[in-house]
């Protein structure tokens, strides 16, 4: 019986945690994403960031990041309303 993507999260999650440093990190979204799924995920990251920072608009965050706005209210959605809070956690162990 074939797998679903989504029963192969857990292991994709233990082979991130795997990993020791920023370049095998690279390394490993190199091998495992396309540049343009590498540049997404970059970009949405970035988005965070700017969005965290609170003194950006929308329009802003466009013009700094070439970001959607549809992308940008996406990701304000996730880092303020959805129950993750992978964006926040992530943030708050980088500012220390």
């Amino acid at each position: 019986m074939l797998n679903k993507p989504q029963d192969n999260i857990p292991e994709l999650c233990d082979a991130f945690l795997s990993l020791k440093n920023r370049q095998e990190v690279l390394h490993f979204l190199k091998d495992l994403c396309t540049p343009q799924e590498i540049n997404a995920l970059s970009e949405r990251w970035k988005v965070c960031q700017l969005l965290s920072a609170e003194q950006y608009s929308y329009r802003d965050i466009h013009a700094i990041t070439g970001a959607s706005l549809t992308t940008i209210g996406r990701v304000a959605r996730f880092l303020k309303d959805e129950p993750y809070h992978g964006y926040t956690t992530v943030l708050s162990r980088i500012k220390k």
